[in-house]
């Protein structure tokens, strides 16, 4: 860009415009004329010699923003390339799944062919979604859709071949659903409402159901008890109790408010038996607030009381001291209560080591009827009554007993049963019947474990 400049003739030339080169004064861009006054009038043209600085900040700030803009470009496709290997490992996961559904369509019901369609339309998107990102076509691209599109026409044939299967499955999940329908039948059938014995006895024993290790944390307590109050007093219905001990000796009692107390070992009331009422055995029970167990030097029956602090004691003049069942040594006498009562079953000399179950008086504490089985107690686990019944368990093998034989005292009549009773371990030491809840409690290698019976009803 040339600026004009004019000049008036002077004899010496102006020092802004010796430094202006030779050619430029030849080159037409000095022109002469005549001024008002008949001066002479020079017009120089000069050339615009400013520096652009603005040009070349602004050249600059463009420099920046390519530069950065290259950057991101190249983070977006390291992120492509991980993205790619991630879409390229699931592609081959679902290549081996289609070839799977290929060679055995039969063995595959229909949603196996719907949650692969779905990842196959899931896996499309994501692959369009990065092409579109690229904003660009690709070969690869191209062949990764038409892979898809492949094995997405693969899977929707191989889904036709299914339909057989799908309606053999549905026939066999219609029989399936009446067997479960029917079972639910029987059992509101089978079970009697709590204290009501209108049925035929025990049918089944549901398998064992662990609480947790004894209150003492230790598996040396291989001998005891726990269980509730067969015949709580109002407001302690819910009560457990807990007698745990390293040998057959029973010396202490620990009561507790209800299962959660039980089972967090607080807020219990200990019961410590004094000199001249420590008991021994292990088949003793909580019946209306007092405790029966089986007391020691005088062999005897012993009952305390939990409210009044009170022992009372009876001697049985025809018990044996002598026979025990196979997993308690020195129980020789096995306390129940049911439905009908409290009971006491042991052997005499004229049974000759079979069981004899006798009926309490829970009054006067005394004996008011007995009854003769063919049970003999030195094969028998455990007994205990129900409904009036006794049932003897004996062991079928290290993780099972079996209930072999009952005795009905009202009728008289003996059975030979063999229904399974799963243990938790292999040893237990105390098993009895509560009729307020109808399951049985056993103390199984120190382990509380209880079990839900089912009745036959009538």
């Amino acid at each position: 860009m040339m600026l004009p400049v004019v000049l008036l003739l002077m004899p010496i030339l102006s020092p802004a415009l010796a430094w202006i080169p030779l050619e430029d004064w030849e080159s037409g861009n000095v022109t002469a004329s005549v001024g008002e006054s008949g001066q002479c009038v020079c017009h120089v043209s000069v050339p615009d010699t400013t520096f652009p600085a603005d040009r070349v900040q602004n050249m600059q700030q463009v420099t920046k923003d390519l530069i950065l803009e290259v950057k991101i470009q190249v983070n977006k496709m390291v992120s492509y390339e991980s993205k790619m290997e991630i879409y390229l490992e699931q592609l081959m996961d679902l290549t081996v799944r289609v070839a799977m559904l290929a060679s055995s369509p039969d063995k595959y019901i229909k949603l196996d062919f719907e949650l692969l369609k779905t990842e196959l339309k899931e896996f499309e998107a994501l692959v369009s979604q990065l092409k579109g990102s690229i904003n660009a076509s690709s070969p690869m691209f191209d062949s990764l859709h038409a892979e898809i599109r492949n094995m997405t026409n693969i899977v929707n044939q191989l889904e036709t071949y299914d339909k057989s299967n799908l309606e053999v499955i549905r026939i066999e999940f219609g029989k399936l659903q009446k067997k479960l329908e029917q079972c639910q039948k029987d059992q509101e059938f089978t079970t009697p409402d709590i204290g009501n014995c209108n049925h035929t006895g025990i049918m089944h024993v549901s398998k064992p159901m662990v609480v947790q290790l004894n209150a003492h944390l230790d598996p040396n307590y291989q001998y005891g008890g726990w269980g509730k109050d067969s015949k709580p007093v109002r407001g302690q219905e819910s009560m457990y109790w807990y007698g745990g001990y390293k040998t057959p000796a029973v010396y202490e009692f620990y009561i507790y408010s209800n299962s959660q107390k039980l089972i967090l070992r607080s807020s219990f009331t200990h019961h410590g038996l004094p000199q001249g009422y420590e008991g021994i055995g292990n088949n003793y029970i909580i019946h209306g607030n007092t405790i029966y167990y089986q007391a020691a030097n005088p062999f005897r029956m012993t009952k305390l009381n939990l409210t009044s602090s009170a022992y009372s004691h009876r001697r049985l003049a025809k018990a044996m001291e002598s026979v025990s069942c196979v997993h308690s040594p020195n129980q020789y006498l096995d306390f129940s209560a049911d439905e009908k009562g409290l009971w006491v079953m042991y052997t005499t000399e004229e049974s000759k080591g079979k069981i004899v179950i006798a009926k309490i008086n829970e009054k006067s504490f005394d004996i008011e009827d007995e009854w003769s089985t063919r049970a003999f107690k030195r094969q028998v686990g455990n007994a205990f009554m129900a409904c009036g019944v006794m049932y003897a368990t004996r062991p079928a093998d290290l993780t099972a007993e079996e209930i072999f034989y009952s005795y009905d005292t009202k009728t008289g009549e003996e059975k030979h049963l063999s229904i399974p009773l799963q243990k938790f371990q292999e040893n237990f030491v105390n098993m009895h019947y509560n009729p307020t809840d109808q399951k049985l409690y056993m103390y199984n290698n120190g382990y509380y474990v209880s079990y839900n019976l089912q009745f036959n009803r009538k």
